[in-house]
Order: structure tokens, then sequence, then C-alpha cells
């Protein structure tokens, strides 16, 4: 199937679920994450869409899949940063308040990485 614009492309669409997710997360006041990071997070979730919006708009083949390895990296870098943060929350006791939520969040992290890769 042929895409005329990066909004259309299904993976483009659960990234930027992704983002807006993240973004509930990290308004949310009860999360507790340093500035440093909420904001790497923030810049990690960001990234995915915006590299497959980049890599689309380039209108070359082997420049698209470059900034798809870049989104798919940038996917592991948000599931990276949930996990460290689970395991962190959960040895100081408050993960449960968040546990759904992180959960949906690298579910959706890793749907992005898979469709990315296929």
């Amino acid at each position: 199937m042929t895409y005329e614009r990066f909004e259309d492309v299904p993976v483009w669409q659960e990234a930027a679920r992704l983002y807006q997710a993240v973004e509930d997360l990290l308004e949310n006041k009860s999360f507790r994450a340093s500035p440093g990071f909420g904001g790497q997070l923030d810049r990690a979730a960001l990234s995915v869409s915006n590299n497959i919006a980049e890599g689309f708009e380039r209108g070359m083949t082997n420049e698209l899949v470059a900034f798809l390895y870049i989104a798919r990296a940038s996917a592991g870098e948000v599931r990276s940063m949930l996990c460290l943060k689970e395991r962190r929350a959960s040895r100081a006791g408050w993960l449960g308040d968040f546990k759904s939520e992180i959960s949906n969040l690298k579910s959706l992290a890793e749907s992005c990485s898979r469709q990315l890769r296929d």
C-alpha cells in the first residue's frame, strides 16, 4: 500500500498515540520523575513519530529506512526508560498507582518497534 501523507501511515498513528500517552503520564502530578528523566522520556517518545515523518518526507527509500531505524531505536529508548522507572517505583513502593499505565506505554512502544521492523 502506498501512502500520500505520513499522517496516514499506521505506525505514525501508533507513535502519535505513544507520545500522547507519555505526555499524559508526565503531566500527572503524582508521577515521580526528575526533570531530566521526564525531559528525556518526552524527547524519546516524540522522536518516534518525528523520525517516521522526516523519513517519509525525504522521498528516498534509503533515507526513509535510515529514519525508520532511528524511530525504532527511540521506541526502544522509551521502553527502556519505562522499565527502569518501573523497577525504581517498585522498590520505592509507589508502582501500584502507575503499573497499568506503564505497562500500556511499554506495549505501545513495543508495537511501534514491531511495525518498524516488519
